[in-house]
């Protein structure tokens, strides 16, 4: 059995694609042989993230957190956030001679360009130094790994994200009682998520946002013919995914979005742009639709079979996810043993 620690600025209490795709890859792949253990921020103190203070960053201890991963015995360490804890573990892996991978699970360029005036250029500098010394970095779709390679990052690879069918699955669409069709969005009320896009067209029946973050309170204002539910977790969630007739996903800057899948797997067609994250899950699947007139896409979504997105989402599972996870961990492993390059 290989004992693998992934080091993580993203942790519980955060409700986030970061958090949930670590927890399931990580519980699937014991049945293929692997043990992980999580360096988190959990027994550090922490400072809210400005501009997004429900976000709390580590002051991680750069010797605390040295400590932390001799004493964890791992056969490997995988870095998974570009934060404090991540850049800390970076350091000790380079001091110590370890090879170690990192996974890139957020456009953060983007993020820090939609609420400040630091220009994308400067942050991607910053992540291309980041990632360069990991022996590989995990991208979650083949359009980021591509968008990356072209923007100088080396060496990055493709780990998908699976989903939970026993949860997500199709229900009764009786959760939601609103005047249909129903336009659901769910995820983090951010800026960066583009729920404006959705929130101003001119759609028949209602839209329902399930989510809480920074941009919630505003949106409402804004926006009060919407139906804000708040965050909503395990058979809830789930419930109101079924109700649901599409599942509007307005982001431009996703790297995946776990949740098309989850909402495929209730058996709700996707309405999205055709950008990284939607291109790469549903394709050319008839899964979903994707057009870059957003109103447009939400309506040719309503005519796609509930069952034709149930049965695209079958292709994604967290036991595939935890197994290309640990096949490139090996690559990397072997190629270190025999003195070539992973």
């Amino acid at each position: 059995m290989i004992r693998i620690l992934v080091a993580t600025d993203a942790w519980r209490p955060q409700v986030n694609g970061v958090v949930h795709t670590l927890e399931r890859m990580s519980a699937a792949a014991r049945e293929l042989n692997a043990e992980f253990v999580f360096l988190t921020p959990q027994g550090f103190p922490s400072l809210p993230l400005p501009t997004y203070p429900d976000i709390r960053l580590a002051l991680a201890s750069p010797w605390e957190v040295a400590r932390r991963i001799e004493a964890a015995g791992a056969d490997h360490v995988h870095i998974a956030t570009e934060g404090p804890i991540g850049w800390a573990a970076r350091r000790h892996c380079r001091r110590r001679g370890r090879l170690f991978t990192t996974s890139y699970h957020t456009r953060f360029p983007e993020y820090i360009a939609a609420r400040t005036r630091l220009p994308e250029a400067v942050s991607y500098a910053a992540l291309r130094r980041f990632h360069a010394p990991a022996a590989a970095t995990l991208a979650p779709t083949l359009s980021i790994r591509n968008e990356l390679t072209r923007r100088g990052f080396e060496k990055v690879k493709v780990w998908t994200r699976g989903v939970d069918h026993r949860l997500y699955r199709p229900r009764p669409p009786d959760a939601i009682n609103l005047p249909r069709p129903i336009f659901l969005s769910v995820g983090r009320v951010a800026v960066e998520k583009n729920l404006d896009a959705l929130l101003q067209l001119k759609l028949p029946g209602s839209v329902v946002v399930v989510g809480d973050g920074p941009a919630r309170a505003a949106l409402e204002r804004r926006y009060p013919h919407a139906h804000f539910l708040g965050a909503l977790h395990g058979e809830a969630l789930a419930c109101v995914y079924a109700s649901a007739d599409v599942f509007v996903f307005p982001s431009r800057t996703d790297t995946f979005g776990i949740v098309l899948i989850e909402a495929m797997a209730s058996g709700v067609p996707v309405a999205a742009f055709p950008v990284a994250g939607p291109l790469d899950v549903i394709g050319d699947s008839g899964a979903g639709a994707l057009d870059d007139d957003l109103g447009a896409a939400c309506l040719a979504a309503l005519e796609i079979p509930r069952v034709k997105a149930h049965e695209h989402s079958l292709r994604f599972t967290w036991r595939e996810s935890a197994r290309q996870f640990l096949q490139h961990i090996e690559t990397c492993r072997a190629g270190m043993r025999v003195g070539q390059p992973a």
